[in-house]
């Protein structure tokens, strides 16, 4: 008989997801006793319909008796919602600095159970082949939100154009600098409309996802790139805290950390997706 590790069934939420849950769920079956001839099924939450790496790790976990099936949503705020709600069992599609600020804000019990990959941020220009070349005075466009502000900057200090005060953390600003040795002009803008405006300034910082609709190929075109130690956005599997330690869970992120799907993304993506593995203690390390 096959087993699952929830009761629901799948239906549509027409107005939120590409496909969701809308029944509730029992908590994860806590047995280990799932083969291929006595599959576990698990559900996952992801954002968006190009998602290799899952339908690569489904494979391998079936050959196992662990059945994934992909719950797609369109927004940011659904799929911790379905998970808190119990319509799915773990989702993978945030950094770990915007899940700890949803969970706080919408007082949700859930936790980070695994690292997974990092989309770096860029700084891309028209003008100028290397971060050396930019001259003072530079103009650099920034987005306007807080938390992608707050990472903007940090990549601008990585790549040694600013230096941030000591307590700079995940939802600080411009009033943060602490040394603008180029005096750079900083221009805050909606992060969309980034690309469109590199013409228009020395240089533009722009997030993997609008880079990459843009056209761009970040390891390719950027002119400085966020390192693996941009720890705050790094991307997590998420489980409901209850189930943090459930052993199916627990091995669904040890597929994922494997040296396979490792090196399935890094030819998959070409350095566009870093695949990013620390420890839970390290991701939880970040600057607040």
């Amino acid at each position: 008989m096959k087993k699952t590790v929830t009761t629901a069934s799948l239906s549509i939420l027409a107005a939120f997801a590409l496909t969701a849950c809308n029944a509730g769920a029992d908590s994860l079956d806590e047995t280990t006793d799932y083969s291929p001839d006595n599959p576990v099924s698990v559900k996952i939450g992801v954002t968006g319909t190009d998602t290799p790496q899952w339908d690569f790790i489904a494979d391998i976990a079936a050959e196992e008796g662990i059945e994934i099936e992909i719950v797609r949503f369109n927004d940011y705020v659904q799929p911790n919602q379905a998970l808190a709600d119990g319509e799915i069992d773990a989702n993978a599609f945030q950094t770990i600095s915007y899940f700890d600020h949803f969970i706080e804000e919408h007082d949700l019990d859930l936790t980070a159970i695994g690292s997974t990959v990092l989309a770096p941020m860029g700084l891309y220009s028209t003008k100028y082949d290397s971060v050396d070349d930019i001259p003072d005075g530079a103009e650099i466009t920034i987005d306007k939100e807080a938390t992608n502000q707050a990472r903007n900057l940090m990549l601008l200090q990585e790549a040694g154009l600013l230096e941030l005060e000591d307590d700079f953390g995940v939802t600080s600003g411009v009033d943060q600098i602490k040394n603008n040795p180029k005096n750079i002009k900083l221009t805050e803008i909606v992060a969309g409309n980034a690309p469109r405006l590199m013409e228009d300034v020395d240089a533009a910082l722009i997030n993997n996802g609008i880079a990459v609709d843009a056209g761009l190929v970040p390891p390719e075109d950027a002119i400085a790139l966020e390192s693996e130690t941009a720890t705050p956005y790094i991307n997590i599997i998420a489980a409901r805290s209850e189930d943090a330690d459930n052993p199916v869970l627990q091995r669904i992120v040890d597929i994922y950390q494997s040296d396979e799907v490792k090196t399935f993304i890094e030819e998959e993506y070409a350095g566009a997706t870093i695949p990013t593995y620390i420890s839970l203690d390290e991701l939880n390390s970040y600057p607040r």
